[in-house]
């Protein structure tokens, strides 16, 4: 596990002074780049420890000081297990930069869970769906563009294919079980994160939309689709070609029904059909627009 590394690092420190990362690989039989990153998780995590640059360098605790780990306080232990993930996360191309404010309430229920390694009935809003109940196992915590997110195994062995990304937002309460919650061999939070958010990216891209739209509503697409979006060649009468990636042709449509008139679906006829009919549901249900008032 990451967090008895880090132990064994800050340990090493004690025992002999000033380390180098390369020592330090060598003593863990760990990558030279592991260890360089441990070492400045330690420091991230408010451990006195500081590198020497030059001739003779290397890292070592402020001033020659001494922390023994038994004595670390809640918060400097928790920060050690959940600093694993911090470094070499990657992001998720196409999610907005926005802080993610809602996530707040239950994160720190959800730091202690990772922390102490147990199983929690989570709540969970799914996207337009009311919320549920499962349990998992809380593995880290990660952030995308200041969105958290919970890495998960749903399953009852805590296998490698159940891993899940939770959005914090959307998590609507945290209930301790009492049980253990199991940790996969090997687990390791920055590897499980970008495999995560990789199939992610795939799933919002399953599927391609082509159309056009009214020069000027560039905007307006940029913002539906972040880093999904290829903008084509102007056409005649002021309009301009595009194509957009979503989870498939019925999403598509339903976010490009927000322009109204100004854009045309072209292919696939999924997405074509599939707006057709929210037109005709939406005219059912309003009825025709009321005539404008005489001034």
């Amino acid at each position: 596990m990451r967090a008895d590394r880090l132990v064994a690092t800050l340990l090493l420190l004690q025992a002999r002074g000033r380390v180098t990362a390369t020592e330090v690989a060598a003593e863990l039989a760990v990558s030279e780049r592991t260890a360089r990153r441990d070492l400045e998780a330690l420091a991230t995590a408010g451990i006195p420890v500081y590198p020497q640059r030059g001739r003779g360098g290397g890292w070592a605790l402020v001033g020659g000081a001494r922390t023994d780990p038994v004595g670390l306080t809640v918060g400097e232990i928790r920060e050690l297990f959940l600093v694993p993930g911090v470094p070499g996360v990657a992001d998720v191309p196409g999610v907005p930069s926005v802080p993610d404010e809602g996530a707040t309430p239950h994160l720190r229920a959800l730091e202690r869970a990772v922390v102490d390694g147990s199983q929690v009935r989570l709540g969970y809003e799914r996207p337009g769906g009311a919320a549920d109940e499962r349990i998992v196992h809380p593995l880290g915590l990660a952030t995308k563009a200041g969105v958290r997110y919970l890495v998960a195994s749903t399953g009852a062995a805590g296998g490698p294919g159940a891993l899940r990304i939770f959005r914090l937002s959307r998590v609507t309460s945290v209930e301790p079980t009492g049980d253990p919650a199991v940790r996969p061999e090997g687990f390791d939070l920055a590897v499980a994160w970008r495999s995560l958010a990789s199939t992610a990216e795939e799933r919002t891209r399953a599927a391609t939309v082509r159309g056009r739209a009214e020069r000027g509503a560039e905007a307006a697409l940029r913002a539906l689709f972040p880093g999904r979006l290829r903008l084509g060649r102007p056409l005649a009468h002021g309009w301009m070609t595009f194509e957009a990636d979503g989870p498939s042709p019925q999403a598509l449509a339903a976010q490009l029904a927000g322009l109204g008139a100004r854009i045309e679906i072209l292919a696939p006829r999924e997405a074509r059909d599939h707006l057709a009919r929210l037109a005709a549901e939406l005219a059912a249900l309003y009825g025709p627009p009321a005539a404008p008032r005489a001034g």
